[in-house]
């Protein structure tokens, strides 16, 4: 396969472009619309290449052309480029969906000036924190996604809007000063922050400091994924966001906090001395999650309570630490975007047909709108784990992988699960039930749905029902990401030749090795050669 290293920077960087532009061109709506189309289009693209390409072994962009440790490494591997190919196909359908609410509504729920290129920042933030081999560029693709998100989360400026922002934004700073701080003390421990080099470093040091720094950036990357106790933010925030925006943030950004927690289990704490613990975490955020997604009369909160009791289940995956539980749970975290985004989508269609996202005020949606009862149906039964979709497969995996486990805490999860999956259906159900089937207590609005939302909609619907049709090619792709993830010989090798890293920049390595001078530069030698590099 030809060399495709070249593009592993493109998911970053065209965005980045594209936000620029887009802000040069903030008068002009349509040539916004389309820059930002245009970009994601060719990010999609992009990160389909490195998903294929990225299946013979990683591929390693020196930034700056300053090796490994010295230089920044973006690394497209297999859970990487997997994660970003699903990324990028969520962004680009809510980013169509935006455009369509926005010339439907005259832009007054996302004023296309700001929210443009705040979106594409958003996205460059998602791919700069998957591809990432760094430990504080990793900080800093989540800043980006995080500056990006505190402007669309309040766009429109009401009181409601911005009362939720100002706890969103609270608890993320929050959790960037514990990250920031974590990634302070891992470098005053290792001398390093290139998470390759960290995987052997960390092992070397006193194991109580190495168990603090692990529990640490678990907290942090806790915050941001959602896990009790640290989810009382998400409930209170998102619903309030308007649907494009509420979408993918409930696609993505807790998913950048799964992603984050799976590549530091794996690679740099890959001993399991957390594993116990993060069962825990994983099966009182199922329960907690769920039983407060029964409670609710309000379809946005009550997905919202479902996002973060399922968070518990790709938890649950991380913690057994085998292969068969890291391919559960990689593979539920792709599904579980794509239908959570899509039910988010949904439910805008749902509050704008009838009213409200009351589930009291809500009734007779699918004799006024049966597509739109197929569309919130697929996703929900989807998420609920029904047979055969893909919401079952990943939740049967992780049962197998408990089971296999054999331990009484793993049995515990699985049990646990299957009564979160119940739980699911029966909260589902009620919203069905209420929404579609009950008589509406009021006469709903007489409103046309805007073709371009229902379409952007119904593709994701189509995805989230397509990932049951290629579940194999998945799972197996997923079980060879796992398996590289337990085995993270490869990583390293990919990103430190030699074992240790060269730390000079590759041009001038590159000059080396042509000269002759093939042997591995030797650690605190990075500078020599009277200074120069």
């Amino acid at each position: 396969m030809t060399d495709l290293t070249w593009a592993v920077p493109l998911p970053v960087v065209l965005p980045l472009a594209a936000a620029g532009l887009a802000l040069a061109l903030w008068r002009n709506a349509r040539a916004q619309g389309l820059i930002s189309v245009v970009a994601l289009t060719l990010s999609l693209v992009t990160s389909v290449l490195l998903l294929a390409a990225a299946d013979d072994g990683p591929l390693v962009l020196d930034v700056g052309s300053w090796a490994a440790p010295v230089g920044i490494n973006l690394v497209a591997d297999r859970l990487s480029t997997l994660m970003l190919t699903v990324s990028s196909a969520v962004t680009l359908c809510v980013l169509v969906y935006s455009l369509a609410q926005g010339i439907a509504d005259k832009n007054a729920e996302t004023p296309v000036a700001i929210f443009h290129p705040t979106y594409l920042v958003l996205s460059a933030g998602v791919a700069n924190a998957f591809l990432t081999g760094d430990l504080f560029n990793l900080f800093v693709g989540f800043e980006m996604l995080l500056a990006a998100s505190y402007v669309l989360i309040t766009l429109g400026g009401t009181g409601e809007r911005v009362r939720a922002g100002t706890i969103y934004v609270v608890v993320s700073l929050l959790s960037s000063v514990l990250f920031l701080l974590a990634i302070a003390l891992v470098y005053a421990a290792t001398g390093t922050v290139n998470m390759a080099q960290l995987s052997y470093r960390l092992a070397e040091i006193d194991p109580g400091v190495s168990l603090v720094l692990q529990l640490m950036l678990l907290l942090a990357f806790g915050i941001k994924a959602a896990v009790f106790p640290l989810f009382a933010w998400l409930p209170d925030s998102y619903p309030t966001a308007p649907a494009p925006v509420t979408a993918v943030f409930a696609g993505l950004l807790t998913k950048v906090g799964v992603y984050a927690m799976i590549r530091t289990q794996t690679l740099l704490f890959p001993d399991g001395r957390a594993d116990t613990l993060l069962m825990w975490v994983a099966l009182v955020t199922m329960l907690v999650g769920i039983l407060g997604a029964v409670a609710q009369n309000d379809v946005k909160r009550m997905i919202s309570f479902t996002l973060v009791s399922h968070i518990g289940y790709m938890v649950f995956g991380i913690a057994l630490s085998s292969d068969a539980g890291l391919a559960a749970s990689v593979f539920y975290v792709a599904h579980h975007i794509t239908v959570q985004t899509t039910l988010f989508l949904v439910v805008g269609l749902m509050e704008r047909r009838g009213g409200s996202t009351s589930l009291d005020a809500l009734g007779g949606l699918a004799r006024l709108a049966p597509l739109l009862a197929v569309m919130f149906f697929l996703p929900a039964m989807n998420l609920a784990g029904i047979p055969p979709l893909s919401g079952f497969l990943g939740k049967a995996g992780l049962v197998q992988a408990g089971v296999a486990d054999g331990s009484p805490l793993a049995y515990t999860l699985v049990a646990g699960g299957v009564v979160t999956s119940l739980l699911t259906l029966y909260a589902i159900v009620k919203a069905w039930n209420k929404a579609f089937w009950q008589p509406a207590p009021e006469e709903a609005p007489d409103v046309r749905l805007p073709r371009g939302m229902v379409g952007s909609a119904a593709a994701l619907v189509v995805a989230g029902a397509s990932l049951t049709l290629v579940a194999g090619p998945l799972y197996d792709y997923t079980t060879r990401a796992a398996e590289t993830l337990r085995d993270p010989q490869q990583y390293v090798t990919a990103v430190l030749p030699g074992g240790r890293g060269e730390g000079r920049s590759a041009d001038v390595t590159e000059d080396a090795r042509r000269s002759g001078e093939t042997g591995v530069v030797e650690e605190g030698a990075d500078l020599e050669d009277g200074g120069e590099p």
